[in-house]
């Protein structure tokens, strides 16, 4: 359902208290008491019927009697009455209910196999779109209007951060550790059992609220991943989504078939989404709140580098082992930086960066070294730390330092240390807008998080196609692989048909024979040339190494022939069940230089398919260097895949080793993404170990585990790919347009598009004068999320520039129940009144109802007849606005053509 009646959750006008009491220390009288200490300005209605009044206030015996529908219900009753008290509101015309009662799992009839209690109340809910909080939940807060729904022992301050917790006894635990601090909230959700309500509602929600300027999590399972990476990478782009995540220990490793599968857990997979999601995920719910009040109040990032300025050596090295543990860097300053620093700094500052400028300092050296780090082109971010003396007070120093700071384009953080003495400091330093913390490590601590933020920003913003576009795999060959192997009831793919499965994709692989018995072995060596690698072919063993069935390096008949008979006797001991099919001969490929990586894909639970990169061979559990990603890739996802690991920093190159050909290895990881995409019956993919140098890759094993599809390749995706499939080539005006769904490369194109467009069409466009747009709303339209919403262009394919060729727009968006869609429509100022604005909005309108949405709307200047011409001819209704200005126009999409 997603937002849909969630304003009756968040902003009601009424609630009721079904279960309100007198009793004291019970659950409806803490909640009675909640309500009406919050302040809450609308009617508050209890519900039992054994009461006349309730604190001061009239009862009502049963939903029935309410005199008004609340907007709200909250329900505090035995678990057996929720589903009759769900479909007595509902019937009542209510549409939202927090529910706080737990023990709905519970049947909801006494025969056997019936369903729960929790079935029935969300059954009882469905025909009323009513929307459930809960249920075992500690309720809802929104301080802003003093609505305290909650059975929680202390209110909530209002602020502009809104939290969402799983626990509920974490809630509370949160609630009052917030308030001792003086931290507000716009919202303070517990989402109990989320039978309905989940994070990706409830992020819909916020991530469009204007009273909420950030968004902090504590996540303990996600059930709808699409929903909730669609919600999330919304969200997070009008806001920093922030997010803790209990449950650290990997779950991926039981009955894995291969290396991927077991080191493919399920956090590291959490962390791979939060990434791409555009969120940040902390360790603690301290650094929760901290994160928070950083990317709130620092400047637009600019760098990685970051300058420290210190009047105290120790404080500096801190900071820096902190920035090099946490794998930050250190500005380098310009010759001409520290030039100037010299000229006024005394003879014994530390003559470079983190510079000291020694405890003596009084604000003038504050100032002019501050002036020198903020102009140094180096200096991407800069960390100010003082230390208490008696040569000047802090407070003096902070007054003076903060205008500069104000005024930095980069991030400017503040690390007072000392208590007292530094209190007012700080003071000035929170009232001007710049962070500041107690701590070195917990300043860089900060830094870091901005970087990882914006690293995770960076992600967000990349949109892989759902087809192969930088190489053309043979599909049909793949196919071919994959269903002979289940029609022949293989969960496993035998080595042969797995590197078959990776050449139909382009990625080298040793060519392998097959032979049954030591001497048809002995002869294949001889055909294929010494050396050579053999290898047991059992459809029961997946790791070979683990029953000695891999020798290495064969140079003669007689030891291939002794290698094979010591093979078929190791597996007759250890694996005596193993059915074994013959032997597999292969050249032994000698790279002297050569990395031994892992590449790989695995399935996960809850996020579907993931790619996996790491550190290679048969240690590869144990060494544990390895990072996962999200299908699909682009070639910028597959270089961020690999720079998560520490084998990256061997594959740049050391001593003797010149760097690999890293185009060829991110090639390898969009093949094993596509090949993801679209055979949707490949469960697990293991190549370890893929060799890499300077020559490129080539795969010398792999293992494939496959079982009957459930879905199409891109639907089990949690992460709608670009929609390749919706291009389209159309004849226009002679010529033949291509028109495609944006890109994310299509920036420039738009940035010109715009440019180019004559006042007047940008006035109708934007219902006001613009000559330009910002960069931020350019990257909004061209970056955007395919589940939801869908923006078409029609260029030019012969004009390849990215900054030229683009004829117009048609783009909607669509609300998180595909409902209604609303567009927005621009032909370039000389292509007007010829029939390419019909050509878009028709497109659109069969994409949406191929999609199932209900309703296209629009709207326009009254003058702009024009468009008003175009609804007309495409079968909108029209009708004028409200101030006579505008005119609306709306389709249903779902009726009978």
């Amino acid at each position: 359902m997603s937002v849909r009646n969630l304003e009756h959750l968040f902003e009601p006008r009424s609630v009721a208290v079904i279960g309100a009491s007198d009793r004291p220390q019970s659950l409806g009288a803490t909640l009675m008491r909640n309500l009406l200490e919050g302040g809450f300005a609308g009617p508050i209605w209890p519900v039992n019927p054994k009461h006349t009044s309730i604190k001061g206030r009239p009862a009502y015996a049963d939903v029935a009697s309410l005199p008004q529908p609340p907007d709200l219900a909250v329900i505090c009753t035995p678990a057996a009455t929720v589903p009759g008290l769900i479909e007595a509101l509902g019937r009542k015309g209510t549409r939202a209910a927090v529910v706080l009662t737990a023990g709905l799992s519970a049947t909801a009839t006494s025969a056997p196999g019936g369903p729960s209690l929790r079935q029935a109340m969300l059954d009882a809910a469905r025909p009323h779109l009513l929307r459930i909080l809960g249920p075992n939940c500690v309720g809802l807060l929104v301080p802003g209007i003093g609505l305290n729904a909650s059975f929680a022992h202390t209110s909530a301050l209002p602020g502009k951060l809104a939290f969402i917790s799983q626990s509920g006894a974490l809630t509370t635990a949160l609630l009052d550790w917030a308030k001792s601090r003086d931290i507000g909230f716009s919202h303070f959700v517990s989402l109990g059992d989320s039978a309905d309500v989940d994070f990706g509602d409830v992020l819909d929600y916020l991530g469009s609220d204007p009273g909420t300027r950030a968004i902090l999590m504590y996540i303990e399972s996600v059930q709808a991943a699409r929903k909730f990476m669609s919600a999330a990478r919304a969200a997070a782009r009008n806001k920093p989504v922030l997010l803790v995540k209990a449950g650290r220990a990997p779950e991926g490793a039981k009955a894995a078939a291969s290396h991927t599968g077991a080191l493919a857990g399920s956090d590291v997979v959490f962390d791979a989404a939060v990434r791409r999601a555009g969120m940040l995920r902390v360790a603690t719910l301290t650094d929760l709140f901290a994160a928070a009040e950083t990317l709130a109040r620092a400047r637009p990032f600019r760098g990685e580098r970051l300058a420290i300025m210190t009047n105290g050596g120790g404080a500096a090295v801190l900071a820096a082992d902190a920035l090099a543990l946490g794998g930050g860097s250190l500005a380098e300053l310009s010759a001409g930086s520290l030039q100037r620093l010299h000229e006024f700094l005394p003879p014994t500052w530390s003559q470079g960066n983190p510079v000291d400028i020694i405890g003596d300092a009084p604000a003038e050296r504050y100032l002019r070294t501050l002036q020198v780090l903020l102009e140094d082109p180096g200096a991407q971010a800069l960390l100010f730390m003082h230390a208490p003396t008696a040569i000047v007070s802090s407070a003096e120093i902070a007054r003076a330092c903060v205008p500069l700071m104000q005024a930095a384009a980069q991030p400017v953080l503040g690390c007072w240390l000392g208590g007292k003495a530094v209190y007012e400091a700080r003071s000035i330093f929170a009232d001007a807008g710049i962070p500041s913390y107690d701590a070195p490590e917990q300043a860089v601590g900060a830094f870091l998080q901005l970087a990882d933020f914006h690293r995770n920003q960076t992600l967000l913003m990349q949109a892989p196609s759902s087809s192969a576009q930088a190489f053309a795999p043979d599909v049909a060959a793949a196919r071919r692989v994959i269903d002979e192997a289940l029609a022949a009831g293989q969960a496993l793919l035998s080595e042969p048909q797995a590197k078959a499965l990776l050449a139909a994709y382009g990625i080298p692989v040793v060519e392998t024979h097959i032979v049954i018995g030591e001497a048809a072995a002995a002869q294949a060596a001889a055909r294929i040339g010494f050396p050579v690698v053999l290898k047991i072919l059992s459809p029961d063993i997946s790791h070979k190494s683990d029953v000695g069935g891999v020798a290495l390096d064969l140079q003669t008949p007689q030891e291939v022939t002794l290698a094979a008979l010591g093979m078929l006797r190791r597996v007759h001991k250890l694996r005596p069940d193993a059915k074994v099919a013959g032997f597999t001969v292969q050249a032994m490929v000698k790279r002297a230089h050569a990395h031994e990586l892992i590449v790989g894909a695995a399935t996960d639970p809850v996020f579907g398919p993931v790619i996996l990169f790491g550190q290679g061979g048969v240690a590869v559990e144990v060494i544990g260097d390895r990072a996962v990603a999200l299908p699909p890739l682009n070639m910028a996802l597959a270089r961020d895949l690999v720079a998560h690991t520490r084998v990256s920093r061997l594959l740049a190159g050391y001593r003797d080793r010149v760097a690999i050909d890293h185009e060829a290895l991110h090639l390898v990881l969009l093949k094993v993404s596509q090949l993801i995409c679209d055979c949707p019956e490949v469960a697990e993919l293991d190549i370890n170990p893929l060799l890499a140098d300077d020559r490129g890759v080539i795969a010398l094993d792999a293992r494939v585990k496959v079982e009957p599809a459930r879905s199409t390749g891109s639907q089990r995706l949690a992460i709608r790919p670009y929609p390749a499939e919706l291009e389209e080539r159309v004849s226009f005006d002679g010529r033949t347009l291509l028109v495609r769904p944006i890109r994310p490369e299509d920036e420039p194109r738009l940035k010109a598009f715009f440019a180019d467009a004559q006042p007047q069409d940008m006035r109708l466009r934007f219902f006001m004068a613009r000559r330009e747009l910002a960069r931020s709303e350019l990257a909004r339209f061209s970056q955007i999320d395919y589940e939801r919403e869908m923006t078409f262009i029609a260029v030019a394919p012969e004009e390849t520039s990215t900054s030229a060729g683009m004829l117009g727009e048609v783009r909607v968006v669509t609300d998180p129940d595909n409902l209604r869609a609303e567009f927005a429509i621009m032909i370039r100022s000389d292509l007007q009144g010829q029939g390419l604005g019909q050509l878009l909005m028709s497109k659109m309108v069969r994409y949406l109802r191929t999609r199932g949405t209900g309703v296209l709307a629009g709207e326009c200047l009254r003058h702009n007849s024009a468009m008003t011409k175009l609804a007309r001819g495409l079968g909108f209704t029209l009708t004028p606005s409200g101030d006579g200005h505008t005119v609306l126009f709306t389709l249903e999409l779902q009726r009978a053509t």
